[in-house]
């Protein structure tokens, strides 16, 4: 199983603004996960287009899906971070960092906040948020955001890598 990021780099295990928290998803984070995402569908399904997730989501796919983005952040083949209060109370988002599988790009990074949150402006705070971490602290080159600096149409018509 190959690493998409340098043996000696070490993964940020979490980040702290005055507003949230990232850090490791985990499959502690199941019920608040699967409130936030349940909370959210139409909002996600935009996020994703085309996937169909996370319509249809049991408590149990929740959790399956939230041990398998552990198990590959402990291998470090991709990572996922819940984006929770300080209080760590309430699951506001996550953000995803997979290997591309576009040319031209290192790193496929997604992330979605819910959709209560949206009004007040959050989803634009932690793209900006992410951006600027992505720059500081990881060693990608060419970051992609799908459905954000890259359209959906655009990204689909890229090549593989």
């Amino acid at each position: 199983m190959s690493s998409f990021v340098p043996s000696e780099f070490i993964v940020p295990l979490k980040l702290e603004t005055e507003e949230f928290r990232l850090r490791m998803l985990s499959i502690d984070d199941v019920d608040k996960d699967f409130e936030a995402v349940t909370s959210s569908t139409d909002h996600l399904s935009k996020v994703w287009p085309e996937t169909g997730w996370p319509n249809g989501l049991t408590l149990k796919q929740n959790l399956i899906d939230l041990g398998w983005h552990e198990k590959e952040f402990q291998n470090r083949t991709s990572f996922a971070y819940t984006m929770v209060t300080l209080d760590e109370s309430k699951v506001l988002g996550c953000v995803y960092f997979f290997p591309s599988r576009k040319a031209g790009y290192d790193v496929e990074i997604f992330m979605w906040v819910r959709a209560s949150e949206l009004a007040r402006g959050l989803d634009q705070r932690l793209f900006d948020v992410v951006q600027s971490w992505t720059a500081s602290e990881w060693p990608f080159k060419n970051p992609a955001y799908p459905g954000r600096s890259v359209s959906w149409e655009s990204w689909k018509r890229l090549p593989r890598s």
